[in-house]
């Protein structure tokens, strides 16, 4: 079974990488949530059960990391941590990849199932 891990921030998503080290790790980087789980990012808000159903294509032994990037105000500050840090780069919000490799999906991609669920099947 997938393992879902939600985090906050990007230190909490570096240590929940380095938890699971040498495991398939899927990544969604999304908008941080309202306090009535609403995000203020529209793509996210439509990607989000797209993503939760396609997950469960991926491989057994999967770990899938949910992680908000913080409010609007700061996403778009571009140098935030999740736009600088070399291994991320993110320039868009939702942002959904197989970490490790140059695998993502960006956008309104993250809302197609199609693309999404070829992202989760196995190599």
């Amino acid at each position: 079974m997938v393992v879902s891990v939600k985090v906050e921030g990007l230190s909490a998503f570096l240590e929940a990488v380095e938890k699971h080290k040498g495991k398939t790790i899927f990544a969604l980087f999304t908008g941080s949530h309202d306090a009535q789980g609403k995000s203020w990012c529209p793509d996210c808000v439509a990607a989000d059960p797209v993503v939760e159903e396609c997950v469960k294509g991926a491989p057994e032994d999967a770990v899938f990391i949910t992680c908000s990037v913080g409010d609007r105000a700061t996403w778009k500050d571009q140098k935030n941590d999740f736009r600088t840090h070399d291994k991320l780069k993110l320039t868009s919000v939702p942002t959904l990849m197989r970490w490790g490799t140059p695998q993502r999906l960006m956008e309104e991609d993250c809302a197609k199932s199609s693309l999404v669920s070829m992202l989760f099947e196995e190599d």
